[in-house]
């Protein structure tokens, strides 16, 4: 949590992810605005927490304060991680959307020598499990890969190896594309149900989180803009791709904005000693201030 350079290297908690790509953007608007006081538009930093979380606050409530105040973003370049092997090689210009489920089956706990007195509910949900994880969804298209399910915690059974629980709850997650909405996710996923009589009430939950849904930026001044100043920094030719978790950019791209995702290489998110190079930093301040020029002198 105390930042540290050794080597050339700035190791820190968000170093890379992404408080490295603020400094950054505060460090390349500074030297922009030292440079054209007169230019176009206005320039503003969005600094919130909350989106890894449940999002409901953060860049929820500003787009909302400012939509109602009638104030319109043109371009958001949002500083996430994006490089896999050197800096600007990648840069994301949407994300799959993020849904979530909460499953819980209940049966009857009893003795494992005495299965006819009992209903064991992991025995229920193993077959439907199975077949969610099967299920091909989508096929994905042109900017996004397939639909993906993902299982990631199940919990059931008191810890003793001789008792029949009497509840299992599952928590999965659906990463799609355009290709999907959340409401034929839910549809599928409840026929599924049903082919396994498995039919919702008391003994069968089924709860949705909506993290957000999928964007795609298309061609556009604030993609040429990143893709011309990397090249010009770093003579690096970009790749766009819609890989990767969610990012606040879900919310900001409904309203019309345009939505690029550039920052260091990812190589140390959300690991013990995260960090990222201090001259990757510096390219990354000159290539933000080469996208300021370029939009906005």
């Amino acid at each position: 949590f105390v930042p540290e350079m050794r080597d050339g290297m700035l190791y820190g908690r968000g170093a890379c992810d992404m408080k490295g790509s603020l400094a950054a953007m505060i460090t390349a608007t500074e030297a922009f605005v030292a440079a054209c006081p007169d230019h176009k538009g206005s320039i503003a930093f969005l600094i919130t927490s909350d989106e890894e979380g449940p999002a409901v606050d953060g860049t929820v409530k500003v787009v909302e304060a400012l939509s109602a105040r009638g104030e319109r973003i043109d371009y958001a370049l949002v500083g996430e991680p994006s490089s896999h092997r050197s800096l600007g090689d990648v840069v994301k210009i949407g994300r799959r959307g993020s849904l979530n489920g909460k499953l819980t089956l209940r049966g009857k706990q009893g003795h494992v020598a005495y299965p006819q007195l009992a209903d064991n509910p992991v025995h229920r949900a193993a077959p439907l499990l199975a077949a969610l994880c099967a299920e091909v969804w989508d096929k994905g298209n042109e900017h996004f890969p397939p639909t993906s399910f993902q299982i990631s915690n199940i919990q059931a059974g008191t810890g003793a190896d001789n008792v029949i629980p009497d509840a299992l709850t599952a928590v999965f997650n659906l990463r799609f594309s355009t290709e999907q909405t959340p409401e034929a996710i839910q549809e599928r996923v409840h026929a599924i149900l049903a082919e396994h009589d498995l039919a919702l009430g008391r003994n069968c939950e089924l709860d949705w989180h909506l993290s957000g849904l999928p964007f795609l930026t298309p061609e556009g001044e604030l993609l040429d803009a990143g893709r011309d100043a990397i090249e010009a920094v770093t003579g690096v030719q970009t790749e766009r791709n819609t890989v990767g978790g969610t990012s606040d950019g879900r919310f900001i791209a409904p309203t019309g904005a345009q939505v690029l995702e550039l920052g260091p290489i990812n190589a140390t998110i959300h690991k013990v000693n995260e960090c990222v190079a201090c001259a990757e930093l510096d390219q990354l301040a000159a290539i933000y201030a080469e996208m300021l020029r370029r939009l906005l002198a």
